[in-house]
């Protein structure tokens, strides 16, 4: 049976808007990851329908399957996305790296289960040598990246961009909580990479990611119209048994030469889990077309996949001109009146490129300090 022809599963539903969908295996009585959806309580007795054929975009779909120990969420984003990357009017090489790192984020800044902020930042010594992708619990997004047009040429790959430097990956409580941040060596390799070293490093977690990025191109009316858009999916190995999700020890560095790397054979569900997530491509995170249920039926329908409420997202700026009044603030008085051009201060937000104006009096600058 091809992957393209398979039969319609069947789905169980209830009263929490949770859609555990179900195929040719009986679900197990457990409960769900409490990251993915808290308050839910699935039952053998729950209502059944099919998988929605309607696809949902700029939004992060949580899911399991149970019976490998799989939990996982599946990122589409369409309208914003690309209202995120044509505010910058980015080459397309830039526009994809940025897109990447967008729906990392998303993937993993939806995990938040309070009001706070997930930040992904990059600095290498790359052509694409800084992006930042602020997400804003629960739903906001905003990003940019900073690049050396003269080093692009020739170059489409996300590895060779990025160069060597670090990722960083910060979790934003609040004003009166300390802030989380990890980070990642990158050395040459691409975002997907990056996010396997940080899991298996410092959550020690068994964990896949795919990433996707792509232009859409569509006719009428006489002319083309250009859309972006990108899908993710990340997979994470959870069994109840913790010694089942061992991995294999880190290079101690320091050993005598010669000492042999430890190994450890994986479980056979894991296995199973990253062979089935490798036949994923990327049209397939990107189709328009495809629903996001249709897909992970697609990949897991002979185990059993159950999906959970849809997390929506949008693409919104938190700058403000009261933000900018506060920011110019925080300047010195001699900055701030060399600020002053042509009459009047402009600041340009990095982020959604909006452009706040200001009088002297109104940015603080003294009277003939400018």
């Amino acid at each position: 049976m091809s992957r393209l022809q398979e039969r319609l599963p069947s789905l169980h539903l209830n009263d929490d808007n949770v859609t555990p969908f179900v195929s040719r295996v009986p679900t197990p009585d457990r409960a769900p990851m409490a990251s993915q959806s808290p308050d839910t309580k699935i039952t053998r007795e729950s209502p059944v329908r099919a998988p929605s054929s309607v696809p949902v975009d700029d939004a992060v779909l949580p899911f399991e399957v149970d019976a490998l120990d799989l939990r996982g969420r599946l990122t589409r984003l369409g309208p914003a996305l690309d209202d995120i990357l044509t505010k910058h009017d980015y080459p397309a090489a830039v526009g994809k790296l940025l897109g990447e790192a967008i729906v990392l984020t998303t993937l993993l800044g939806s995990s938040l289960k309070f009001e706070g902020r997930f930040i992904l930042q990059t600095q290498t010594d790359g052509p694409v040598s800084f992006m930042v992708v602020d997400f804003q619990a629960p739903d906001r997004l905003r990003a940019y990246a900073r690049f050396d047009a003269a080093r692009l040429t020739g170059l489409a790959d996300s590895a060779a961009l990025l160069g060597k430097g670090h990722l960083a990956m910060t979790i934003d409580q609040g004003p009166d909580m300390s802030r989380y941040q990890g980070l990642v060596a990158l050395h040459g390799g691409g975002l997907e990479e990056a996010a396997h070293e940080y899991f298996l490093r410092s959550e020690q977690i068994p964990t896949r990611v795919r990433l996707a990025v792509g232009e859409e191109w569509r006719g009428g009316d006489g002319r083309a119209t250009h859309r972006w858009r990108a899908g993710g999916l990340l997979m994470q190995f959870l069994p109840k048994a913790p010694e089942r999700a061992r991995q294999a020890d880190l290079h101690p560095g320091d050993a005598p030469e010669g000492t042999p790397a430890h190994d450890m054979k994986e479980d056979d569900a894991w296995i199973e889990g990253q062979s089935l997530m490798a036949t994923v491509e990327d049209v397939e995170l990107i189709d328009p077309d495809l629903s996001g249920e249709r897909l992970l039926y697609r990949l897991f329908h002979e185990r059993g996949v159950r999906v959970f409420s849809p997390l929506r997202l949008q693409a919104q700026c938190s700058c403000s001109r009261d933000a900018v009044a506060s920011m110019l603030k925080s300047f010195t008085a001699k900055d701030r009146a060399e600020m002053v051009k042509d009459g009047k201060v402009e600041v340009t937000c990095e982020f959604c490129s909006s452009v706040y104006q200001f009088t002297p009096h109104e940015a603080g600058v003294e009277e003939g300090a400018a």
